[in-house]
């Protein structure tokens, strides 16, 4: 860990890492996909964000608040404003998407496809990350960052279907005759 102490493969702190390593990669991937259309250019620049706050975030939980010194925590602290800025994102999206009236699939295309996979391992994520900020070892704003990011993932698929001219793919609940 980043503090100097070892732990075993199977901590909850490397659950997490592995977790969040895990993520930035599909973000990635995601960030190529949206490269390949000049319409997802703003989506571009998000997700390379996106990519070093998760970073940020592999560091954070490196860290352990209970077993690390002062200066160390300090180094690695998550500001809240990384939220509120995956916020603003949401709402930017939102302004240019048409409303919701049915569940979607995952699907839209194949940027749409990857940020879809993306905002179900930030799920994972988040859920690998809840038990460290109960035990104290990890700041909320960690968890509420993970948490914003599943909705921006969500918007973003979204967003990059329509802005491709993909169709977003509606659920259809089977009938029983």
């Amino acid at each position: 860990l980043y503090n100097g102490n070892r732990a075993a493969k199977t901590s909850p702190y490397f659950e997490a890492l592995g977790n969040t390593d895990e993520l930035n990669s599909f973000a990635g991937m995601a960030l190529h996909h949206c490269q390949k259309t000049q319409k997802l250019g703003d989506l571009v620049d998000m997700l390379s964000e996106i990519q070093s706050r998760l970073l940020d975030v592999g560091s954070h939980i490196a860290t352990p608040k209970l077993s690390s010194q002062e200066d160390r925590i300090r180094t690695v602290e998550f500001d809240v404003s990384h939220a509120e800025q995956l916020e603003a994102w949401i709402d930017k999206m939102d302004e240019e998407l048409p409303a919701l009236k049915n569940f979607i699939l995952p699907g839209g295309g194949e940027a749409a496809c990857a940020l879809h996979i993306a905002r179900s391992v930030t799920r994972r994520t988040e859920r690998s990350v809840i038990n460290l900020v109960h035990q104290g070892e990890a700041d909320e704003s960690v968890l509420k960052y993970l948490n914003r990011l599943s909705d921006f993932f969500f918007m973003a698929a979204r967003y990059a279907a329509i802005q491709t001219g993909e169709a977003e793919v509606v659920y259809k609940k089977e009938r029983k005759e």
